[in-house]
This record gives C-alpha cells, structure tokens and sequence, in this order.
C-alpha cells in the first residue's frame, strides 16, 4: 500500500510525497495534512494502475474527479439525511407546540 511519505519541513509546514513529487504545506493540523496526502497518494497510484498513462497530471485530474465524485454521492446521502431530520425536528416541534398550547388551556 502506498502512502505519502510526510516529515517537518520549515517551521508550521509539512513536507509529504505525493505521487513520489515532494510539497511542503502549511496547516494547523498536520496529522490531518499528512492523511489528506496520503489519500490523494493513494488515488493517484489507483488510477495509475487502472490507465496506461504514465502522464502525471493526467492521473492527478483523473483522480481528483474520482475523489469530486465521491464527495457528491456522499454529500448528497448528507443532504437527504438531513432533510429527513429537518423533517423530524419540525414536526416535533409543531407536537411540542401543541402539547403546550393544550396545558395552557386546561
């Protein structure tokens, strides 16, 4: 399994290897940093393995269209569970209303 190989470069950055190419980032949290390059890393070498080409800007955009299409199914699973929540919330609320409204009253 290939992952991004990461060490302290300057002072706030890190340094990780992806695709075996070397960038030094900055972050506030660097063991956040050096995961998001190693999955970057490991879609990268996926598609490579899976194309014939040995471009590596090919596999870059390759991959980041693998990783925007994760993104999209995921936030729209988000976004349907959240809309059934918002649901939920509402109309408990209006129940909450109502009960409220009935001790009022009596």
């Amino acid at each position: 399994m290939a992952t991004a190989k990461a060490s302290q470069a300057a002072a706030g950055s890190i340094r990780v290897e992806i695709y075996d190419q070397a960038y030094n980032l900055r972050g506030i949290d660097p063991e956040y940093i050096v995961k998001l390059a190693e999955y970057v890393d490991l879609k990268m070498r996926a598609v490579s393995e899976k194309t014939a080409t040995a471009d590596s800007l090919r596999v870059a955009v390759l991959a980041a269209l693998n990783i925007a299409d994760e993104y999209h199914l995921l936030k729209k699973r988000y976004d349907a569970i959240a809309s059934i929540y918002e649901q939920r919330a509402s109309s408990l609320s209006g129940m909450l209303d109502e009960i409220i409204d009935e001790r009022k009253i009596g």
